[in-house]
């Protein structure tokens, strides 16, 4: 199954080949044989886990944060924020080895875009950051805890849509964007359409958190190295920031009407 978030499909240590068959009975000679082996080394310690990985996020999220509040106190780095996020984000997706320098450094330029515009929705609409914020939590949380239960799980046929889904979005989105740029015509994402097109875009996201989170799972029941720790903090970020910008529209459009 390929992954719709590029920080985890053009890594090997997130597909399924090679993966743990810890579904297999083990026997009582397995369990001994396990129970007689020397302490870990520093091989087994390098390998990636959920700890490691939640850390790294955690990291990655307080420096979206710091950058977030830099944004808000001067709205005008957004722009170079969005800039250097986007270019970063180029760079991250496209290395084989993740840097966690080049990944902490777009999730601060990631902070300065959102921070930015945050500051400038609240202007319009005082209080909707809080309520993009919360909203965010709620879908991220129940995401997650759908994802843990087993009751959601990343399918072949549910993710070759959402690749198809996710192709038509950005090519309406360039479309509009060049639209608004070129022309001066008031953006389709606005009204009961952008209203749509939101609610839409919310439901990919939180897919590719689905995906995100699947393909963590593989990476550390594959014993990948824990290095890739930092791609997962990478794909998590990209998503959050995306369903984060989304739910604001959404917001903004409820709000102005």
């Amino acid at each position: 199954m390929a992954s719709s978030n590029p920080a985890f499909s053009r890594n090997e240590a997130f597909g399924p080949r090679g993966a743990v068959a810890s579904s297999q009975a083990l026997s009582d000679n397995d369990l001994q044989s396990m129970y007689n082996r020397p302490a870990a080394g520093a091989q087994d310690t390098e390998r990636m886990t959920y700890e490691d990985t939640i850390t790294k996020t955690g990291i990655a999220f307080a420096v979206l944060i710091i950058g977030a509040a830099l944004g808000w106190v001067i709205p005008i780095l957004a722009i170079p924020g969005a800039i250097a996020g986007l270019v970063l984000g180029l760079v991250n997706t496209f290395k084989k080895e993740p840097s966690p320098a080049l990944i902490l450094a777009f999730a601060a330029a990631q902070g300065l875009f959102v921070g930015g515009i945050s500051v400038m929705f609240n202007d319009l609409y005082d209080g909707i950051v809080a309520q993009a914020i919360l909203a965010t939590l709620v879908v991220v949380g129940v995401t997650l805890a759908l994802f843990r239960s087993g009751k959601i799980r990343a399918s072949k046929k549910a993710t070759k849509i959402f690749m198809i889904a996710m192709i038509g979005y950005g090519i309406f989105s360039l479309i509009n964007f060049g639209l608004v740029a070129f022309t001066g015509a008031d953006s389709m994402r606005s009204g009961t359409l952008g209203l749509v097109i939101g609610l839409f875009a919310v439901i990919l996201a939180a897919y590719s958190l689905v995906l995100d989170f699947d393909f963590i799972q593989k990476g550390v029941n594959n014993r990948a190295p824990r290095k890739y720790g930092w791609s997962a903090a990478f794909g998590i970020v990209l998503t959050v920031v995306w369903l984060y910008v989304e739910l604001l529209r959404i917001f903004a459009i409820l709000r102005g009407e």
